[in-house]
């Protein structure tokens, strides 16, 4: 990679500005210009983390299958100076396992006295933002503390494989790609966490609309190449997503963890019920005749209203809501699948979903580096360094209980 200096002129070609002006892929950089000389001690690593859901858009766009998609889109994105292109799969795992643990706590601490339950997921930036903003401590208390797949895999990239690769964390610069411009604020939010000693998680959001529009305006002729991983040589061999019909799916693998967990159930199948639309489903585990755990998941703000007025009421039933900003979830999101006038493109979407629903499951607790991660990387599953990383607290307003009176 070019210093800051000279990679003006590449940025600018690959990227547009607010008001869609191109600058000439032959204009000189300011550097070439002024006859200054390319300071080789600004160079960065450039790595680029790609969500998983940003795949499909990219296999039904280029008429792919998803694991083509991603090849071909590593072999682009390193065509233009990337050096590394990571899937933020591993990142999930972290996420989802942590969470795992804080709703079986949850559900053992919960009483009258202490309301632990339900357990939001804060996996969506749109809806965290929201709870913090709006609707304050009587909601935030009750966001899962673990850390979001973007925020995981900041670290993962500026601490441990910083580390590996003998870099000081503020030489790498971060990219994400992903299917929604909330994770873009997410970013700039984040702050900065101590281990990366004054540097961001992410140093740049793009959303997969953008990736593809930079796509377009390029040579897609160039040679694929594999998804790097975090472990030295060894690369992605296939493309697996987590147990979601749309996102990281926090839900499935939650129930089945806590039906094994708490009741020494072992969930296969989980099946979904759909209640007031097809964003607002159910699911339930029974025993003995009773049900013992009722999980929801709620996507759009149609349906999170519903949830924060029942919640107010007292008469929301469940122990765990997945919750996501987005109507459809997270293939649906923004930044990717529009029409050119901005609106959802619904062949494309119906599309994107069936492929994602063809892709291989895999379980967190079955991949081969967790446990690995967890002892070399965060010093044990339970340590203290593993709750500084993975876990987060939340900026809310202290308001009283007429705070969830919402104007929409």
């Amino acid at each position: 990679m070019k210093c800051e200096h000279c990679t003006r002129k590449e940025c600018s070609k690959k990227t547009k500005t607010d008001d869609q002006e191109n600058v000439s892929a032959d204009a000189p950089s300011p550097a070439q210009e002024n006859g200054e000389k390319c300071d080789t001690s600004k160079h960065k690593v450039l790595v680029v983390s790609v969500c998983p859901q940003s795949l499909p858009y990219f296999a039904a766009k280029f008429n792919l299958s998803v694991t083509d998609a991603s090849r071909r889109l590593s072999g682009f994105l390193k065509s233009l100076g990337v050096h590394y292109v990571f899937d933020t799969r591993i990142a999930a795992d972290f996420s989802i396992l942590e969470s795992q643990k804080e709703f079986v706590r949850r559900y053992r601490q919960h009483s009258e006295e202490e309301r632990t339950l339900p357990m939001l997921t804060s996996a969506c930036p749109g809806w965290v933002r929201y709870a913090e903003r709006v609707l304050g401590r009587p909601i935030t208390a009750h966001l899962c503390t673990a850390k979001s797949p973007q925020q995981v895999m900041g670290s993962l990239v500026k601490d441990y494989f910083a580390r590996q690769q003998n870099l000081s964390p503020e030489k790498i610069f971060h990219v994400i790609v992903a299917p929604c411009y909330d994770k873009k604020l997410e970013a700039l939010q984040e702050g900065f966490p101590p281990a990366l000693h004054g540097s961001r998680g992410a140093d740049c959001v793009l959303t997969s609309g953008e990736i593809a529009q930079i796509m377009d305006q390029g040579d897609l002729s160039v040679k694929d190449a594999a998804v790097d991983t975090l472990f030295g040589d060894l690369k992605e061999d296939k493309v697996t997503r987590h147990d979601g019909a749309s996102s990281d799916g926090h839900l499935a693998h939650i129930f089945r963890h806590a039906a094994k967990e708490l009741f020494n159930e072992d969930v296969e199948e989980v099946t979904y019920r759909a209640l007031r639309n097809k964003d607002f489903q159910e699911v339930t585990l029974e025993k003995n005749g009773e049900v013992v755990l009722r999980f929801a998941a709620a996507y759009g703000f149609r349906n999170i209203q519903n949830m924060i007025l029942k919640l107010k009421k007292g008469k929301f039933p469940y122990h765990f809501v997945e919750v996501l900003a987005c109507a459809g979830g997270c293939l649906n999101g923004r930044g990717q699948a529009q029409t050119p006038d901005g609106h959802a493109d619904k062949a494309l979407l119906r599309q994107m979903e069936g492929i994602y629903a063809d892709i291989p499951v895999r379980r967190p607790e079955s991949s081969a580096h967790m446990q690995e991660l967890y002892q070399e990387w965060l010093e044990g599953i339970n340590s203290p360094k593993a709750r500084e990383v993975l876990h987060t607290t939340y900026q809310s307003q202290e308001r009283g209980a007429h705070s969830l009176d919402i104007k929409w």
